[in-house]
């Protein structure tokens, strides 16, 4: 897979490849909402296109964000799974969470952050532990091929 980044700038080269409207969406779901397949990410609330979710799960497999395996139980149906590079972006999920309440709130008066800003406020670090954790347990099998 070769890919034409625009610049050598690393941030430039990050956006490129998950500075898009979904792939952080996308990765955000599957580390905390637990979805793994794409039936799962095409019933989700934030309603993503099956052409745009085809082109954003192809994209993010090839720079090894996820893998695609196959449900032990069912041969036919994908799973994605997020690889140690995919994981590694919890931390910046969760600043995003943070800058969407302290600065959206006052345009997006339904944000929603509830219980988890409480626990991000009171211990980030142990918060983002906890959603890798969670993750990796929920995900076990997958993580061992």
């Amino acid at each position: 897979m070769e890919h034409k980044f625009r610049c050598d700038c690393p941030i430039t080269s990050a956006i490129d490849i998950i500075g898009d409207k979904w792939s952080l969406v996308i990765i955000k779901q599957m580390l905390t909402e637990n979805k793994k397949t794409f039936k799962d990410f095409i019933e989700s609330e934030e309603a993503i296109a099956t052409n745009i979710l085809s082109s954003r799960l192809k994209m993010l497999e090839e720079f090894k964000i996820i893998i695609k395996g196959k449900l032990p139980e069912n041969k036919k149906t994908n799973i994605y799974t997020l690889t140690e590079k995919g994981i590694a972006l919890t931390p910046l999920i969760v600043e995003l969470i943070i800058w969407s309440d302290n600065n959206l709130r006052e345009f997006h008066s339904d944000l929603y952050a509830g219980k988890q800003l409480e626990m991000i406020r009171g211990n980030k670090e142990q918060f983002i532990e906890n959603i890798i954790e969670n993750y990796k347990k929920n995900n076990w099998l997958q993580h061992r091929i």
